[in-house]
Formats: structure tokens, C-alpha cells, sequence
């Protein structure tokens, strides 16, 4: 019965949203990849906000219900009873009178199950699609029979793309490029790569005090350079996301100056490649809220590249949803993390692979401490951390290692701004 009343529920409010759509034709920039999807969304916003009067999806949702909430503007929270009637009544609201709504949505669209992109794209057509990248192992993997058939369910936005707009490559993800044979619409491309047409160089970490605080790099396309800063993240990822903007930004034809300082204000998403003071002198990079075989590998790059007296110290948990990749994949990071971290702490039944890792690349027994959840790992580490060591926070966002970090933090008072799942 629960479920049926929720089937009826999310049938009446895809009603609701595209009726609200049909009444106030904003314009749809859809953001679709397995990495680094909510990155771009809010990096796109924040250039995007005062110009084109934009707003965009709050939380990042794999189904219709969540989608739906987007567009009728209540997003928070999961897909309870209490969030259908919300929903519900906002949409019969919009529909009744004529209120402010947004010339322009920035949604991010995901698939966790076959079927979620093709039912939403009979109906969603957006004027610019944005693709970021597509992990080689990627999530959710373990729903579908293979890596293609994800890819092929990802990539039915393209043919959903209005003819007259744009779709916007990562030129480094081969498998992103190859969204241009799919499509007779515009598109064009970015990253670090030479053939990409908007294009960063130069990047490099910012310290203040022996501390990282943030990332800087150069922005050129058609013979302009542009120094553009990104204070409070580290890794390649932020870059990414703003170089998506900046692009789309370009191609609207938005001012660059007024862009980049958008960018250089811009708080990026809690447990994000986030930087955050921790205690007792310590630097805690909370990439917290998921986790993948790509992300945690980009995330432990950024930290081998990090300048310290201190020690780095590695807080991995489970990786979720790779299906049979589970144990190559978690054996694969361990590995990494032996080469380039002091002290691993692992936490969840997963990641007892990691250690396998770890120890196989040279990894002293007793530099790796395993836990079999997040708040034993956080008290653990409140007792050894030192001044100017770097922690490094990663897992899946069933693991909850935002709990790790709260733990660690300095102003733990502000942990319901700064980190990630800390709703009711």
C-alpha cells in the first residue's frame, strides 16, 4: 500500500512539474556525469544567479520525485509522504497564481537504476546540456548489466537537447567527447587537454601559513588568459566545475571579470574537496560525501601534491555500488594511499581491501588503523591528530564519514553549514 500511495504521489507531481514548466518556460541547463555533477551545478549557479536570474536543484536526486521537487522549488529532505505534499501544494501554488519564478534551472540529473534518464528525458528538454565525466568503474554499476549500459542510459539527454542548443564536453573524459557523434547541435568543449576550446593551465595550491587554501589556475580560450582562484578546495575536480562554468558563461556571453570573481566568492558544496580548519593546528580536506573509484583516486592525487612538514593521514571508507569491481577497486586505491599517505584509517567492511592494498605497496602494519564505523574513526583520530598534519576524508555517503570530520573540525558549532547530512 506505502508503495503504491507513493507511485500515485510521484505520478501527480510530474504532472504538477511539467504543467509549472509549460506555465513559466524557464530555460533548462541539465548537468549529467558519475563525477562531479553537483560541483559543476553549484559553480554554474554562482555565475549564472544575477544574470540570468537562475536558481538550481538544492540536493542532487536519481529519480523523477527528486527532480520534480526541483523544479517546484522544495528539494530538501528525501522522498517521504511529507515531501510529496509539500511538493504537492507548492506545485498547485504556482499553477493557481503568477509568482517570480526562475528564467533559467540548473538540475542535476542522475541514474541509479535503468530507466531513471529515458522516462525523465520524454519530458525535460533542456536548452543546454553539460556532460562532466564518466568514471571507467563508475556507480551504480552493480543496477546495470554492463559500464556501456549506463553510459548509454546517461547519454539519451543528448537526443533530449532542444535542436537550437548547446551541449558542453569535458574534452578530457573520451567517453564525453564521444557525446559530439550523437548530436547535430552545437557543442563545445573544455578542460586541460590542447584540443579543448576552453581551456586551464597553470594550476597550483595556494598555502597560507605552510597551509593549503585553495587552488589557482589560468582560464584562456581564443587568445585571452585569465587568472582565475578558488579559495577553500583542493584537486582537479573544483577546476573542472569551473572551467564548465566559465565556458557556458563564454557561450552566453556573460562578463568574464564579473564570472571569475563569482567563482573566486564561491563557497563550494560540503564535503567537496573542502578545506576546513581542524583541531589542534591540523588541515582536514573533507571530500565526505560520496565516493568513487575516480574521486577517491583524484582526491589522493591532490593530496600527494600538497606541501607539509606534518604527516597526511587517509580516512577512506567503503566504496558503494560497484558491483563487481568491489574488491579490484578497493585494492587499487589501498595501494595509492600505501605510496602516498603516513597513516591510513579505514573504515567499513569494504575497506579491509584497502588495507590489502596498502600493505601490498609497503604500508607498516601499524601505521593502519581499521574501524568498523565512523564515529569510532573520529574519536580515534581527536587523539592523535598534531599540528600541521592533513587529513584527508573520503567514502561513500552511506559511511557517514562526515562524522569523522565533525569530529576533527575546529568550529564544530558551525558543522550544520560546513558539512554535509547534518539535517534532521
Amino acid at each position: 500500500m506505502k508503495v503504491f500511495l507513493q507511485n500515485i504521489m510521484r505520478v501527480m507531481l510530474e504532472a504538477e512539474a511539467k504543467l509549472v514548466l509549460r506555465k513559466y518556460k524557464p530555460k533548462i541547463i541539465a548537468v549529467i556525469g558519475t563525477v562531479g555533477k553537483t560541483g559543476a551545478k553549484d559553480a554554474i549557479f554562482s555565475v549564472t544567479k544575477e544574470a540570468l536570474v537562475a536558481d538550481k536543484s538544492k540536493k542532487s536526486f536519481d529519480n523523477e520525485a527528486g527532480l520534480g521537487g526541483s523544479i517546484l522549488g522544495h528539494d530538501k529532505g528525501a522522498p517521504t509522504f511529507f515531501f510529496y505534499v509539500r511538493n504537492l501544494i507548492r506545485g498547485l501554488v504556482l499553477l493557481a497564481t503568477r509568482e517570480h519564478y526562475p528564467k533559467w534551472l540548473v538540475l542535476d540529473i542522475g541514474a541509479d537504476k535503468p530507466g531513471n534518464i529515458s522516462r525523465i528525458a520524454k519530458w525535460l528538454h533542456p536548452e543546454i546540456v553539460i556532460f562532466t565525466s564518466f568514471s571507467p568503474v563508475p556507480t551504480h554499476i552493480e543496477f546495470f548489466e554492463s559500464a556501456e549500459g549506463l553510459l548509454e542510459e546517461k547519454a539519451i539527454f543528448v537526443k533530449a537537447l532542444k535542436s537550437s542548443g548547446v551541449l558542453i564536453l569535458n574534452a578530457d573524459d573520451e567517453q564525453v567527447l564521444s557525446m559530439q557523434a550523437r548530436t547535430k547541435a552545437t557543442s563545445i568543449t573544455y578542460g586541460f587537454s590542447e584540443r579543448a576550446m576552453f581551456r586551464a593551465s597553470n594550476m597550483n595550491i595556494v598555502y597560507e601559513d605552510n597551509k593549503p587554501t585553495g587552488v589557482t589556475f589560468k582560464f584562456e580560450y581564443e587568445g585571452n588568459v585569465f587568472p582565475v582562484t578558488m579559495p577553500g578546495v583542493l584537486g582537479i575536480q573544483p577546476v573542472y566545475s569551473a572551467l564548465s562554468a566559465l565556458s557556458l558563461g563564454v557561450y552566453l556571453k556573460l562578463n568574464i571579470v564579473e564570472m571569475i570573481n563569482a567563482l573566486s566568492g564561491h563557497d563550494s558544496a560540503p564535503g567537496r574537496m573542502r578545506i576546513l580548519t581542524g583541531i589542534k593546528g591540523a588541515t582536514v580536506i573533507d571530500d565526505s560525501s560520496n565516493s568513487s573509484p575516480i574521486s577517491a583516486l583524484s582526491a589522493l592525487q591532490a593530496l600527494s601534491s600538497i606541501k607539509t612538514i606534518g604527516r597526511k593521514i587517509t580516512v577512506l571508507g567503503d566504496m558503494l555500488e560497484l558491483g563487481k569491481f568491489t574488491i579490484e577497486e578497493h585494492r587499487k586505491i589501498g595501494i595509492i594511499v600505501g605510496q602516498e599517505s603516513d597513516i591510513l584509517v579505514a573504515v567499513g567492511p569494504r575497506a579491509k581491501y584497502i588495507v590489502e592494498g596498502a600493505l601490498e605497496s609497503g604500508m607498516k602494519k601499524k601505521n593502519i588503523i581499521e574501524f568498523d564505523n565512523s564515529l569510532s574513526a573520529g574519536k580515534y583520530l581527536e587523539g592523535i591528530i598534531k599540528k600541521d598534519d592533513i587529513v584527508l576524508v573520503n567514502g561513500s555517503a552511506s559511511m557517514r564519514l562526515e562524522n569523522v570530520v565533525k569530529e576533527i573540525m575546529w568550529n564544530q558549532e558551525d558543522a550544520s553549514r560546513l558539512l554535509v547530512r547534518q539535517g534532521e
